[in-house]
């Protein structure tokens, strides 16, 4: 079982690969040409893209924060997914403001729980990953994207965990990942290695408890870290980002809104590659069974409590 220190050191390296501070930067957004998540995000830097950029921003609409009105007219845009608001430097001014608001932190830190956390320490239990270490390495997958890929594409030359052995499994997991970047079509990946060169310093020091103090990118983790706030390339390398399904107009159809369908137990004209009524009621039907935000949005979160991430 991971400790809450363990936890804690964790989210700090995926915090240092996003914005380069332990603790995160609430309001940081970034924009790179060629970076196909566009527009990105908040302290583990979530994106337009995904889709999941639009759930957090709803959220802490929801709950009233400083900038809720002034933000509240875009969320249409962002539900869209539209690629103007790369572009556009009011809605990036509110958000590098919104991130000083208290209310802002408290919703990314839930969001960022709810949306990558639990769905990387539910991946990690699937493939018997345990050591905190092994964890992070999911968990940076989760957030940086294609970790399915890379899982697969280790298994097929390493098999299990259980049968490489963990420690040697997530090695040969953080080589894959690296080759898999360093030759990637969309060059501004190239430029996000370093992560797994961070993985490969800590594996050679025997950090698989993640034993403070370490450092990473010439930046320490200590126990102080935790304590005192202090407040690199972040690029998204899944190309086939699986988009947020809910019911909006006009209706949201494909193979992945079928595979939804199939997921939830509908059947006859229920499983017909269309998201509507039926498919909400029974998203938020399952999100209330299960102890999710009853949104009728299925993210990764849900996808990931669905067994379809």
């Amino acid at each position: 079982m991971i400790t809450v220190l363990q936890k804690k050191t964790t989210q700090a390296i995926v915090n240092i690969f996003e914005t380069g501070r332990p603790l995160g930067d609430y309001g940081n957004v970034t924009v790179m040409k060629g970076d196909t998540g566009h527009l990105t995000y908040g302290r583990s830097q979530t994106t337009l893209a995904s889709g999941n950029l639009a759930l957090l921003l709803h959220t802490y609409c929801e709950s009233g924060g400083i900038l809720s009105g002034a933000l509240q007219k875009y969320l249409p845009a962002f539900d869209r997914r539209d690629t103007r608001l790369d572009r556009d430097e009011k809605v990036k001014g509110l958000l590098r403001q919104a991130g000083a608001d208290p209310v802002m932190r408290q919703v990314q830190d839930e969001f960022f729980d709810r949306i990558y956390w639990a769905p990387a320490l539910k991946s990690a239990d699937n493939i018997g990953i345990s050591t905190a270490l092994g964890i992070s390495v999911v968990y940076d997958s989760r957030v940086h994207g294609s970790f399915e890929r890379i899982r697969d594409l280790t298994m097929q030359k390493q098999g299990t965990p259980a049968e490489r052995g963990e420690e040697g499994w997530i090695t040969a997991y953080v080589d894959t990942r690296k080759s898999w970047l360093a030759n990637h079509a969309n060059e501004l990946l190239h430029k996000t290695v370093y992560r797994m060169d961070a993985f490969r310093v800590l594996i050679r020091e025997e950090k698989w408890q993640l034993e403070l103090p370490l450092t990473l990118r010439g930046v320490v983790i200590s126990r102080d870290t935790f304590k005192e706030g202090y407040a690199p390339v972040s690029v998204v390398s899944a190309e086939d980002v699986r988009r947020v399904l809910f019911l909006t107009r006009p209706m949201l159809r494909g193979r992945d809104v079928r595979g939804l369908q199939k997921a939830l137990g509908l059947s006859g004209d229920d499983l017909d590659g269309v998201f509507g009524k039926e498919t909400d009621a029974a998203v938020k039907a399952f999100q209330k069974k299960h102890g999710l935000k009853v949104d009728g949005r299925v993210g990764p979160a849900t996808r990931s409590a669905l067994g379809i991430d």
